[in-house]
């Protein structure tokens, strides 16, 4: 069965645990009902913010969702100018048999500009 990446961004409004967590929970279960997969199918969840939230670990979200058999690792974003602020990124390596153009990436809230202006494809980096 082949891996596939699958990205996501959201806000968290504040530099809070409750702010970060709601989130990043939000962001996990957009991502997984718009790909109609579930936790089974994740090998492993690479988080990131921008260095402005750093009140929680956004992986924290994905075990309070039962993700205690999923590899899960978290850091920051690179700290670019003009870069947004508040975001927090997750990249799932899913076990699917999904083509790549099937795979639908979810940017939440602001984010959505991120995926707009081709970032990730060598546009300035912002996702």
């Amino acid at each position: 069965m082949p891996v596939r990446g699958l990205r996501g961004a959201t806000i968290a409004e504040e530099n809070t645990k409750e702010s970060i967590l709601a989130a990043t929970t939000e962001l996990l279960r957009e991502l997984m009902a718009a790909n109609g997969v579930d936790k089974e199918a994740v090998a492993c969840a690479i988080f990131s913010t921008t260095r402005d939230r750093n009140a929680e670990f956004p992986a924290v979200a994905a075990r309070q969702m039962g993700w205690d058999e999923v590899a899960l690792l978290c850091g920051h974003e690179m700290d670019v100018p003009d870069a947004m602020a508040g975001v927090v990124r997750v990249m799932l390596l899913l076990n699917t048999e999904k083509s790549a153009s099937q795979i639908e990436h979810v940017y939440l809230r602001e984010t959505r500009n991120l995926r707009q202006r081709g970032v990730g494809d060598g546009a300035k980096a912002e996702a």
